[in-house]
Order: C-alpha cells, then sequence, then structure tokens
C-alpha cells in the first residue's frame, strides 16, 4: 500500500548553543493508506512536536517529510498551508472550537474556509452530526457542551472537510474514562467506515490498543519495538511500555 506519510531522519532542536535542545532525533515511520497507527509516549516526549512536523505547521531542524505524495521540504509556506487544508483533519487535546459559533457552524468551518457553498455546507453537516450523536446540539455553543461532546464535536470537524488523514492529538486527555472510550470508538470508525487514515499521539495504553500498529518515543527517539494489530490488547501495550521503562 501506498504510504500516506512517510517520515525519515526527523530531527527538531529547539534554542541555540548551550540553550540546545533536541526534541526530536532522526525518528524515522511510515503511516500508510487506511491505517490507524499511533505513537505512544509520556508527556514531554516530542508527541505534540512531532504532529506539528507532520502537518507542516513547523519545520524541521533536519530530515524529511513526505505527506500524500508531496515532500514538505520543498513546498512554500503557502503551499505547505494549502496541502495541510486539503490532506489533514486535526482533532485537539484541548478541542479548539471557535466559542462564537454553534457547534454546526464550527463543524462546517473547514468547507466555509475552502470556500464552498452555503448549500454544499448545509448538505454535509447534518449526517455528521447525526453520527456523532451531536444532532440536538448543533445550534449550541461550545461553553454548553461537555468534554465529550466537544471532542465529538472536534471529530465531526476533522471529518468535515474529507480530508484523508487525521492527526488526534491526546484526544482523550481530558475526558472522563466514558467519554474518553466514546471518543476512541469514534475514531476507530473513522479508519473502519470511512476507510481514511489516522494518526495518534497519546501515553494513554488503552487509546493505544484500538490502532492498527504502536511505535514508542522514548525520549525524542523512536524505540525499535514496534506492536502491530489488529486487535492489540491493552495488557500488550502495558508489558511494551514495562519493558521500555516508561
Amino acid at each position: 500500500m501506498t504510504p500516506m506519510l512517510r517520515v525519515q531522519g526527523l530531527t527538531k532542536v529547539f534554542g541555540k548553543g548551550r540553550e540546545e535542545t533536541a526534541v526530536l532525533r532522526e525518528v524515522s515511520f511510515e503511516v500508510e493508506e487506511r491505517t490507524f497507527a499511533c505513537v505512544m509516549g509520556p508527556s514531554g516526549s516530542g508527541k505534540t512536536t512531532l504532529l506539528h512536523l507532520v502537518s507542516g505547521l513547523d519545520e524541521p531542524s533536519a530530515g524529511a517529510i513526505v505527506l500524500a505524495g508531496r515532500d514538505l521540504g520543498t513546498l512554500s509556506q503557502r503551499e505547505r498551508t494549502l496541502h495541510r487544508r486539503r490532506t489533514i483533519g486535526y482533532v485537539f487535546q484541548f478541542f479548539n472550537l471557535l466559542p462564537n459559533l454553534s457547534v454546526r457552524d464550527n463543524v462546517g468551518l473547514p468547507l466555509a474556509i475552502a470556500g464552498r457553498g452555503r448549500g454544499e455546507v448545509e448538505r454535509a453537516v447534518p449526517p455528521l452530526l447525526e453520527r456523532l450523536r451531536l444532532a440536538g446540539r448543533a445550534g449550541a455553543l461550545p461553553h454548553q457542551l461537555s468534554g465529550g461532546e466537544m471532542q465529538r464535536a472536534s471529530i465531526a470537524r476533522a471529518l468535515c472537510g474529507g480530508q484523508p488523514l487525521v492527526l488526534a492529538d491526546e484526544p482523550t486527555g481530558n475526558l472522563s474514562q466514558k467519554a474518553g472510550l466514546e471518543v476512541m470508538q469514534a475514531l476507530r470508525e473513522v479508519r473502519d467506515r470511512d476507510g481514511r487514515t489516522v494518526l495518534l499521539v497519546t501515553h494513554n495504553p488503552r487509546d493505544a490498543a484500538f490502532a492498527d500498529v504502536v511505535y514508542f518515543l522514548v525520549d525524542g527517539q523512536l524505540s525499535e519495538r514496534v506492536l502491530r494489530g489488529p486487535n492489540l490488547a491493552v495488557e500488550a501495550v502495558h508489558e511494551a511500555l514495562a519493558a521500555l521503562s516508561i
């Protein structure tokens, strides 16, 4: 299968001289199309930095990122922005819903930004709200939602633009166990029902077990230990973490 994402020798250094800190060092991996992949590691291991780099929100100090067949290092800032909009839906840990927009308008935002007509937005949004169990909350503002509802709205927004890759940054980090499970089931459905590619970063073994493949990020480097599914057991993730002393 063709890789949706290929990362080769990725390094990210912050600061200069004695203040220089390497957050990521020589990270290499691939995510094939229609795969649910996970990069797992403790807080501060570089997971969010990794997502910022592979999405083109930040530039690496060294290494190459090929996203949907295009080498990000060869693109201008504007070209990277346009490529990201066409390719990536993003699910954030802190939801990032616009507080003055309704759930309906937040979900339809990617289409509005892309300049799609209002008719297309009105056709696309209701099925997503129904699917994510938000139809009854379409007119609500974000502050009127529970944490689980806000994250489901974030997933609906990530799906609305039709992008083939969904990035999820610790999507259950601020949720109860029940709400977190519902969010992970929804993300798994993104791969199983929609055939999209998902890249999740998390420190949660239960969330990682939803993936087809799990990589482990330790002190800015990927371990040689890799778990592959389908149907990974949470116990297998815990065993790998114990072996890596994470």
